[in-house]
């Protein structure tokens, strides 16, 4: 659905206004974009040398000499990224360089799962899922705790996370009563997709993302992937977008503080200091703490305070291997995981890009990559941690018990935010207490469902819009799926 706007706005600025973005990733490349689309003079700044944040390639090279992009992980693109969608088809209005997938298994031990086959009725998927399941007989779903489980199906903003979030994820899961197997296969996917672990994530944002995901989302669960590496079909492209637009595009800089002055901004980074009329703050959870930390002249105490509750969460693992032999025929391009340790899901890269595709069709071998997200506190012992990754794909993929690792990257970060239990009341929005700075990033609580990368375009839509709204200019269009849930309580008249 295509959320409303205030009519009457001028298409674009009639003064020209010097705005800073601070942060490369979606957010920050969403908000530059509208911004110097309607007419804005705009500076963007990343500390990293190219585009893309959390969602960024980089280039690396093999000891043969091959020359590749590293990532941070897969990233699917499901179909109702409509505000991601929006941004992308500025660079191909085809989006040619995503490939459909034809189902999302979630692989276990004991039997697997697949989301392959549902329509494009929510209601209905969710009988299906529950009628073809062997995890749910007629027994289990005597003993389902319904009113609990009906909450998936009545998600409303103000009650939703009136009721919820201060209950953990587990706590919830727990509450419905599912069989184990049940539970593992059908729900692990929607817990651990944001990277936060059940015991430390709010009940009501796993209830946002199972209705963002599946109960109101009418373009089914299988995803699209892209056809190469994010550098070479979308990052390197958006940069080149930015350089249309005029963007002056700043890499390697990192901003230190913000300065609130009565005519405008300044800027500090550690090269300069640059001069504007407005900011979109569009970094990392950790970055955006330290940058106002530093900046004495955002004086509101109950921003600042809100800003200070925002935290990351768990360190994930992303495993990258390249084997000397090839998976066995029919392996899924990506597969969810469970029941095998910290094992999160599998991805298979020369069934997804063409440069793992190149490497495995000239050696023979295959390019696999595992993922563990929400690790336990203070995890550091990364043999171990590879140990039993490789235990797990060996379980799930027995043909590569037998591999050599030609070569591996292995990459231990913690940057992604924490949706913890009580955070939600206090989650800053992209409007500031102050005219011409606004807040981007998949860690601002927006007015409607999203998640993961499309949560952070849509931030970065909205941030832009938010400082053209004090312009009188229109704002970028903005898409959702359904705002309230199928069984959701009818508002009173």
């Amino acid at each position: 659905m295509l959320l409303p706007v205030l009519a009457g706005r001028a298409a674009r600025l009639e003064t020209v206004r010097r705005v800073v973005v601070i942060g490369g990733g979606l957010a920050g490349i969403a908000a530059a974009t509208v911004l110097a689309e309607r007419g804005a003079e705009v500076t963007l700044l990343e500390k990293d040398s190219w585009l893309g944040g959390r969602a960024g390639a980089w280039p690396d090279q093999l000891r043969d000499g091959t020359r590749f992009q590293m990532e941070r992980g897969f990233h699917a693109f499901f179909r109702q990224y409509y505000n991601l969608r929006q941004l992308l088809r500025r660079i191909d209005p085809e989006l040619g360089f995503l490939a459909a997938t034809t189902d999302y298994p979630i692989l276990t031990p004991t039997g697997n799962e697949s989301f392959a086959g549902l329509s494009h009725a929510p209601l209905r998927n969710v009988a299906t899922l529950t009628w073809r399941t062997e995890t749910l007989g007629l027994r289990d779903l005597i003993k389902v705790n319904v009113p609990a489980a009906m909450e998936m199906l009545r998600f409303e903003r103000g009650h939703t996370y009136g009721q919820f979030d201060r209950q953990t994820a587990g706590g919830y899961l727990d509450s419905l009563r599912f069989p184990p197997l049940a539970r593992q296969r059908l729900l692990h996917v929607f817990a651990h997709s944001c990277f936060n672990p059940q015991a430390d994530m709010s009940a009501a944002e796993l209830l946002q993302m199972m209705h963002f995901y599946f109960t109101a989302n009418y373009d089914g669960l299988v995803f699209d992937v892209a056809n190469r590496p994010f550098s070479d079909c979308i990052f390197t492209p958006l940069g080149r977008l930015l350089d249309r637009l005029g963007v002056s595009l700043r890499t390697g800089v990192s901003v230190r503080a913000l300065v609130r002055r009565d005519d405008g901004w300044v800027v500090e980074t550690d090269r300069d200091s640059v001069s504007a009329d407005a900011l979109v703050l569009a970094t990392d959870v950790s970055a955006v703490k330290a940058i106002v930390a530093a900046s004495p002249t955002l004086d509101d105490v109950s921003w600042r305070a809100s800003v200070d509750t925002l935290r990351v969460t768990n360190a994930f693992a992303v495993w990258r291997l390249w084997l000397d032999r090839p998976v066995a025929p029919g392996r899924a391009q990506f597969a969810g995981t469970a029941g095998v340790g910290p094992l999160d899901n599998i991805s298979v890269f020369e069934l997804l890009e063409d440069e793992s595709r190149d490497w495995a069709a000239r050696t023979g071998g295959s390019v696999v990559e595992l993922h563990a997200y929400a690790l336990a506190a203070g995890a550091t012992d990364t043999e171990a941690l590879k140990r039993e990754l490789l235990a797990g794909l060996h379980t799930l993929y027995p043909e590569t018990a037998g591999a050599q690792i030609v070569e591996e990257r292995f990459l231990l970060r913690q940057d992604c935010p924490a949706f913890a239990p009580g955070s939600y009341a206090a989650r800053p929005e992209t409007v500031t207490p102050w005219r011409g700075l606004a807040l981007a990033g998949d860690f601002v609580k927006l007015p409607f469902p999203t998640a993961l990368m499309e949560r952070a375009a849509a931030a970065g839509f909205l941030a832009a819009s938010t400082l053209l709204d004090a312009w009188n200019v229109a704002p970028e269009p903005l898409w959702s799926v359904a705002l309230r849930g199928p069984a959701a309580w009818k508002k009173p008249a």
